[in-house]
């Protein structure tokens, strides 16, 4: 066995390889260069620097495994490495000391104006009075996203004084009650209780622009902004306006939209109330040890013929389970996907029925494929082999159950997801070998293809209506691709539901002109991992 590592990582990775693989550390490495060498190695370790193309990954005929010394996978083509069978793994714990240390140090820091004051100091100048800051302890903390990192600086900020409450759909009032802190269910009410606020979310469509100028003017005029999440879930433009004008006292940022790049920023240069680092949240000695050694651990596990915890793609589970279901696996994590962007409120419970000849298999692989796409918008670095852990965690029920009627396809699978709102099911099927479609919304038959954008619009039967949506679509360079129009399987009011898929993303301004189209009822973009 033989291990190519790169990127400066970190030798102690190559003393737990040891006695499993000869270990060659090599400098980063171009496409060409390593698609050249790799072929002769078993497993490949990298961090952010070195591009893991699918030439490189054809190239590797003896790659069993991929490591990212780290939490992002985006310089790895997980696709092209699923088609050829390899596993790719990343350490999504082993930063996370570092971003919550990281995120405190912020906070403190922009709460009594060190930066500020240590230029002013370095300049000869004694400045006391005009650098007096405020405590924290008493202050009321924020916390968006329960997390790993989110739950560390809550147990950080509690030990300061602070009193915490936190806001995330996707845990419970019990987990957040456990450790002192206060549960928000809605964000309506959370805004305008914090003194700080800081994020602790992955970036995805929903929390894109979290912050923006709407929200920012919800929240109690002087609060303090943290961000070491990822750049654009703050709106940069919005929050300069909001510093420039006092409705926020301080930010302090360590992650942008437009890295590496940060003069391009809005808050480049933008005054002594913004503390600016260079996303350094996983920047420390320890940080990259701990990844170094979790990666390692993983390629050794795997190449002694055991499977990797932290699997980004689908190798890692035992393949005579999943064989029988690969056809559904695809299919099963869009519904997923599909459910959870359909549904409001808190999850609570995930039901998912199987009928046909997927009632006679062990539906296990599917079960995780349903959870990692309901995850998929919420949590980041999801994957096949943690979905269920955070579904536990969370403590949401799942519930299999199967059906041995006579099934009209060849095998059909429905994932009932339950929020203490609304309750939302959807439906997929085998219709005919290799031919998967989503076959049920709610109570609206039809039988369409999973894409990757879709449009769900409920609608009045009357004329015109596609036509006009069509129109809108059209204004906005966005190119239909597939319509189906389907009405409800009671038919017993007069609405019916329009899919359509697109070729690109639909932003909130041409929803918005749909959505005021008369007889239209709460249009809905939907975006897959299909």
């Amino acid at each position: 066995m033989k291990v190519l590592i790169t990127d400066k990582i970190n030798e102690a990775a190559g003393k737990i390889l040891e006695g499993t693989a000869q270990v060659d550390f090599v400098p980063t490495l171009g496409e060409d260069e390593l698609a050249e060498k790799i072929k002769d190695y078993d497993a490949l370790m990298v961090r952010s620097q070195t591009k893991v193309t699918k030439k490189i990954l054809e190239c590797g005929k003896n790659l069993k495994i991929v490591g990212r010394a780290g939490v992002g996978v985006d310089n790895i083509d997980v696709e092209a490495a699923t088609q050829n069978g390899i596993i790719v793994v990343n350490s999504p714990d082993g930063n996370t000391n570092a971003a919550a240390e990281h995120t405190i140090a912020l906070m403190l820091a922009m709460s009594r104006n060190i930066p500020a004051a240590a230029a002013s100091t370095k300049e000869g100048k004694w400045e006391r009075s005009k650098f007096t800051g405020v405590e924290v302890f008493g202050k009321t903390l924020g916390i968006i996203g329960f997390g790993k990192i989110g739950h560390h600086v809550a147990n950080v900020a509690i030990a300061l004084g602070m009193k915490v409450i936190v806001s995330d759909p996707y845990t419970t009032k019990e987990a957040v009650e456990k450790i002192g802190a206060k549960y928000i269910s809605s964000l309506d009410d959370f805004w305008g209780q914090c003194d700080y606020i800081t994020i602790h979310t992955p970036k995805t469509k929903e929390t894109t622009s979290l912050i923006n100028r709407n929200t920012l003017n919800r929240m109690k005029k002087g609060v303090r902004i943290i961000n070491c999440a990822r750049g654009g879930i703050v709106d940069e433009a919005a929050l300069k306006e909001a510093l420039e004008s006092g409705q926020v006292q301080a930010a302090a940022l360590d992650v942008y939209e437009t890295e590496p790049d940060i003069t391009a920023s809005p808050l480049y240069n933008c005054g002594g109330n913004v503390t600016m680092t260079p996303h350094l949240g996983a920047s420390t000695a320890e940080a990259q040890f701990n990844v170094a050694i979790d990666v390692a651990e993983q390629i050794k596990e795997v190449l002694s013929g055991g499977s990797a915890k932290a699997a980004i793609n689908i190798p890692a589970l035992k393949s005579d389970i999943l064989n029988p279901v690969k056809e559904y696996m695809q299919l099963a994590e869009n519904l997923g996907e599909l459910v959870q962007q359909l549904s409001n409120g808190n999850l609570k419970n995930i039901n998912i029925n199987v009928s046909g000849n997927l009632a006679e298999l062990n539906i296990a692989p599917l079960e995780v494929a349903v959870q990692k796409g309901i995850f998929s918008s919420s949590v980041e670095s999801v994957n096949f082999v943690n979905a269920p852990l955070i579904a536990k965690k969370r403590g949401i029920n799942t519930v299999i159950s199967k059906s041995e009627k006579d099934c009209t396809f060849i095998g059909s699978i429905s994932v009932t997801l339950t929020t203490d709102i609304d309750e939302n099911t959807v439906t997929g099927a085998l219709i005919a070998k290799n031919m998967p479609r989503i076959v049920r919304i709610n109570d609206y038959n039809m039988s369409i293809e999973a894409e990757k954008h879709m449009l769900m619009i409920p609608h009045e039967n009357k004329p015109a209506m596609v036509a006009k949506v069509a129109a809108v679509i059209g204004e906005n360079s966005i190119n239909i691709n597939r319509m189906q129009v389907s009405q409800k399987s009671n038919q017993k009011d007069n609405v019916s539901i329009m899919i359509i898929t697109i070729d690109k993303d639909v932003d909130d301004s041409a929803m918005e002109t749909i959505n005021k189209i008369d007889g239209i009822q709460n249009a809905q973009y939907i975006k897959l991992n299909a």
